[in-house]
């Protein structure tokens, strides 16, 4: 049997000023068997260096004009 991916996510588009903080926290609750949903309104191309910094993996899609999906797991 498989084990089972829990999903969180973290909309940034709502929050007021710098989500930096609220990301680098989500971080670093994030588990082995656990992923992040981020979603942002533009692409996070700072966030990438942080990510792989971490060792941590990810995808990024475009879901509309402004809303992006980063999709963050330890690989």
């Amino acid at each position: 049997m498989g084990t089972t991916t829990t999903e969180t996510t973290l909309d940034v588009r709502e929050i007021d000023g710098p989500p930096f903080a609220r990301i680098t926290a989500a971080l670093d609750a994030l588990e082995a068997d656990e992923r992040l949903r981020l979603i942002a309104g533009f692409e996070p191309v700072p966030l990438y260096e942080v990510l792989e910094g971490r060792g941590l993996s990810f995808e990024t899609e475009r879901s509309g004009e402004n809303e992006w999906h980063v999709l963050i797991e330890r690989p």
